[in-house]
């Protein structure tokens, strides 16, 4: 079905109820990813890397022309502490959110997790500093 044909079939909340079952090979790492092992009917991020193709510009629409890596930048916790992968589209820079596959990677979702305490905005050597500074024990320098 080429993109004509799935615009006109699209309509509001189609892909609630129609599954995505197609397999494809991620433009990042290459591995071939399936739907199977997924728990859920719409694959739509690289198990293994995590990335995503800029696709949609809403949810199964397949309406973005862009057609970008997007790239996981972090994790965020839903309602009810499901967790989900903020993709960043490197070409236009749109944002996304998808809810974690059974199968990602654990590693990559902690690491992506982990990345603000492993880069924090002030240099870590002042950590005691600021944290003086926070509590009133000491004037800024």
């Amino acid at each position: 079905m080429n993109r004509d044909q799935q615009n006109k079939a699209f309509e509001r909340d189609f892909y609630k109820n129609h599954p995505c079952g197609g397999s494809f090979t991620c433009q990042v790492c290459g591995r071939s990813v399936t739907p199977e092992g997924a728990g859920t009917a719409h694959r739509n991020h690289c198990p293994y890397c995590l990335s995503s193709k800029h696709l949609d510009k809403e949810p199964g629409d397949r309406a973005a022309e862009c057609g970008g890596v997007m790239e996981p930048i972090a994790v965020w916790v839903r309602r009810g502490g499901e967790w989900a992968i903020i993709h960043r589209c490197r070409v236009c820079g749109a944002l996304s959110s998808n809810r974690v596959a059974a199968d990602d990677n654990p590693v990559k979702l902690l690491s992506l997790a982990m990345k603000p305490v492993a880069s924090p905005p002030f240099p870590i050597e002042r950590i005691r500093e600021l944290t003086e500074l926070l509590n009133g024990n000491k004037e800024p320098k």
